[in-house]
């Protein structure tokens, strides 16, 4: 048998296999993220941050759309702290000032 068409094939897979990661890693870099890129761009809910309190129980700031609301998450009940906490604007004031703010 001769052995060195089997490891010419070898290198040439490897070469080919190298090749596919580096263009796969480039076009991530780039932005072309395939299906997660694209659906990156039409998301309305992300977490903003995320308080741990103690092993159990965590504080979770949401944003959806541009309003955010803060849970605490864990430890048997969810609660939500506050509610349609608009950014930019001080937290406690009454509803009537925040619709003539905006």
């Amino acid at each position: 048998m001769n052995y060195e068409n089997y490891i010419q094939a070898l290198v040439a897979l490897v070469a080919v296999l190298g090749l596919i990661t580096a263009f796969a890693w480039g076009a991530r870099r780039m932005g072309w993220g395939g299906v997660r890129g694209a659906m990156r761009r039409d998301r309305r809910l992300a977490i903003s941050e995320v308080l741990a309190i103690d092993n159990r129980r965590r504080l979770v700031l949401i944003k959806r759309d541009s309003v955010e609301h803060l849970l605490l998450i864990g430890g048997g009940d969810d609660i939500v702290v506050e509610r349609a906490i608009h950014p930019g604007l001080p937290s406690g004031l009454p509803r009537v000032f925040e619709e003539i703010k905006q």
